[in-house]
C-alpha cells in the first residue's frame, strides 16, 4: 500500500528513545505526530484525528489503559485503531487492552519491520471499513448524515447524559414552502437546494460531537450534546441566517423571497424514564410552534 500523505500516526510513549525509533520506522511514509503521556495525546487526538495510534502502557499519570479508554469513550475517536506498545510481556494485560478496543499488540523490544506491516496492515482495513461506514451512514443525496446514523448517534448520546447528566439539545427544521419550491423550480433544482442547504447546515453546526443529518425529504436535525439552551437557540440562529444567505430564489414562498428555514430546539437533562421518542417529539412540537408563528424562525423549548 502506498501511504497518503494524509495518513496520521500518533505515538505515545513516555520514552524519547521509543519515539525516536518509531518515527524512523514511519519517515517519510507517514505523519507522525508524537505525545508523551496520555493527557497529551487526547489533546492531539482531539485535534488532528490521526488514523492510527501507537500507545504505550506503562506511562506515568494516565496510563495507556486509562487513555484508550478515554479515547474510544468518546464518539468522534472511538473508531482510531489503537496499538499497544508495552515491555510487559503480561498475557493478562494483553488480553485486558483488547478488551478495551485496542486492534493489536506489539511487544518490546520493538521488531521495525513487525510494527511496520501490522500498522500498514491496520491502515488498509482502516480504510475499507471508513469506506463501508461512509456508505451504511451518508445520506445519498445530500452526504450528510442519514437518519440511521442520526438515530443510532440519539441513542448513544441519550445513554451517556443519562450516566453522566448534562444538558442534551436537539435542533430539527424544515425548509419553507419547499414543495412549491420543487414543484415550479423542478426535481433538479429541488435536489440542489437541498444539498447545499444540507452542507450549509453541516458546516454552521458541525464540529466536536454535535451531529447534522438530514431526517427526511426537507427536514434536517441536529444532535448537541453537553449545549445549554441559549447556546443551541444561537447556532440554530446561526444556521437560519446562513441557509437565507444563500439567497436562493424562491417566488413561491409566502415568507421571503429566498429560501429560508423553521426550526425547534429542545433541551433537555436526560433521565431514564424520558426515552429519545420524548425528546424527538418535544422538538417536532416546537418546530410546529415555529411554522404556526409565521416561518423563518427558531421556537425553543427547556424541559429539565
Amino acid at each position: 500500500m502506498t501511504a497518503s500523505s494524509q495518513e496520521k500516526i500518533l505515538i505515545v510513549d513516555d520514552e524519547l528513545t521509543n519515539i525516536e525509533l518509531l518515527a524512523e520506522i514511519f519517515d517519510g511514509q507517514y505523519e507522525v505526530l508524537f505525545a508523551n503521556n496520555g493527557s497529551k495525546a487526547l489533546e492531539i487526538a482531539q485535534e488532528a484525528h490521526p488514523d492510527i495510534i501507537l500507545l504505550d502502557v506503562m506511562m506515568p499519570g494516565i496510563d495507556g489503559f486509562e487513555t484508550c479508554a478515554r479515547l474510544k469513550a468518546q464518539r468522534s475517536l472511538k473508531d482510531i485503531p489503537v496499538i499497544f506498545i508495552t515491555g510487559m510481556g503480561d498475557s493478562e494485560a494483553e488480553v485486558r487492552g483488547l478488551e478495551m478496543g485496542a486492534a493489536d499488540y506489539v511487544t518490546k523490544p520493538i521488531n521495525p519491520p513487525v510494527v511496520l506491516a501490522r500498522v500498514r496492515n491496520l491502515l488498509e482495513l482502516k480504510q475499507a471499513r471508513d469506506q463501508l461506514q461512509r456508505l451504511a451512514t451518508t445520506d445519498g443525496l445530500t452526504g450528510i448524515a442519514n437518519r440511521r446514523h442520526f438515530e443510532q448517534v440519539l441513542h448513544m448520546e441519550h445513554e451517556n447524559h443519562v450516566r453522566r447528566g448534562g444538558e442534551l439539545s436537539l435542533l430539527m427544521m424544515d425548509i419553507d414552502y419547499f414543495k412549491p419550491f420543487n414543484d415550479s423550480y423542478g426535481h433538479l433544482h429541488g435536489d440542489d437546494c437541498l444539498r447545499r442547504v444540507a452542507r450549509t447546515i453541516d458546516e454552521v453546526v458541525g464540529g466536536g460531537n454535535n451531529l447534522a443529518a438530514r431526517y427526511g425529504g426537507e427536514e434536517f436535525v441536529c444532535i448537541l450534546p453537553d449545549t445549554d439552551p441559549a447556546s443551541a437557540v444561537a447556532l440554530g440562529e446561526s444556521v437560519r441566517q446562513a441557509v437565507e444567505a444563500l439567497a436562493i430564489p424562491h417566488a413561491h414562498s409566502d415568507v421571503a423571497a429566498v429560501i429560508t428555514t423553521s426550526a425547534g430546539v429542545v433541551t433537555s437533562r436526560c433521565y431514564e424514564d424520558r426515552s429519545v421518542l420524548h425528546l424527538l417529539a418535544m422538538a417536532d412540537e416546537q418546530l410546529y410552534h415555529a411554522k404556526a408563528a409565521g416561518r423563518n424562525r427558531i421556537c425553543a423549548s427547556s424541559a429539565q
